[in-house]
């Protein structure tokens, strides 16, 4: 053994042992009350854009529920990139709004809704969901004034229709333009451990129906399940109070 190894090993071996140290003075904190709901059992999150409304809108606070799906790599804070599945995993349900990672951008959570699980094929026909060659149910809603979530004129009014999806799930979805650029797609048939999700403002919104921005997106890549809005804040930084309450 050279006098250089001599040298640096016994000092490797400390740091282990100080890092060991660490862990182990860390596990009261990191099992505390605080920062077990925050990172094991719920986690928040704000709506930096549109691409969500009506249901959720710039300024609202959202909680994500990290045990519904299970946990992964993604939903668990500095887990190790080796790790692969998810421990007690479940699979969404069609008209969950799921916060989740992109195997192109693992960086960023994207929140979306689910309309189609592995086997299902998805198509967009004229701005309407088709799910395995059956129309979504919608119907058509009074237009309302859509703020900045169409992209336009703060006074412009926008369509708006009410989906069923076939479990039953109902939201509102807006539809900023006719003949959009996503309103007519291929049939996309979503692969086994995969999901796929769209946007409610269907004309604003970079989903699945972007294969090279978003595509289909691995059951593994799942961080959680919103349920509710816990805060909003208007571009004032004034209370929504109305806005409280379990997302739809």
């Amino acid at each position: 053994m050279s006098t250089l190894e001599t040298t640096i090993r016994p000092k490797a071996q400390s740091g282990e042992w100080k890092a060991i140290v660490i862990l182990i003075l860390l596990v009261p904190v990191l099992w505390s009350p605080l920062i077990l709901f925050r990172f094991v059992l719920f986690q928040p999150f704000n709506i930096p854009s549109s691409s969500m409304a009506p249901t959720l809108v710039v300024g609202d606070y959202v909680f994500a529920a990290k045990f519904a799906y299970g946990y992964g790599r993604y939903s668990i804070p500095f887990a190790p990139s080796f790790i692969s599945g998810r421990f007690r995993a479940a699979d969404p349900a069609y008209g969950d709004i799921v916060v989740f990672t992109t195997p192109k951008d693992t960086t960023v959570d994207y929140i979306k809704r689910v309309v189609g699980l592995p086997g299902d094929r998805i198509q967009m026909r004229q701005g309407q969901l088709v799910l395995n060659d059956i129309p979504v149910a919608r119907v058509a809603l009074k237009e309302t004034f859509a703020g900045s979530a169409c992209g336009g004129e703060v006074g412009a009014k926008v369509k708006r229709w009410r989906e069923t999806l076939p479990n039953g799930v109902s939201y509102v979805t807006y539809d900023c333009i006719d003949g959009g650029f996503l309103d007519d797609t291929p049939v996309y048939t979503v692969p086994p451990g995969h999901f796929f999700a769209l946007g409610d403002n269907r004309d604003n919104s970079t989903d699945s129906r972007m294969m090279s921005a978003m595509g289909f997106i691995p059951m593994d890549n799942l961080v959680g399940k919103v349920t509710r809005i816990f805060w909003s804040l208007d571009s004032e930084g004034e209370l929504r109070a109305e806005r409280l309450g379990k997302a739809g």
